[in-house]
């Protein structure tokens, strides 16, 4: 998955299938929490090399 930001746009561009049905998911559910008044809000840390993981919850 290619990721750029741009000042405060984000871009995801799927690099392969799996990729573009997990992007396609994702933004599913990006656009229920709008819809909804929900946030996507950040769990623990994501450290490049130590944890490769970057995780969030729905509230």
């Amino acid at each position: 998955m290619k990721i750029e930001l741009d000042g405060t746009l984000l871009s995801m561009t799927p690099e392969n299938e799996r990729e573009k049905e997990e992007l396609n998911q994702l933004w599913t559910i990006i656009i229920g929490c709008v819809n909804e008044g929900k946030k996507l809000v950040p769990v623990g840390q994501y450290i490049p090399g130590v944890k490769e993981v970057a995780v969030f919850n729905i509230e």
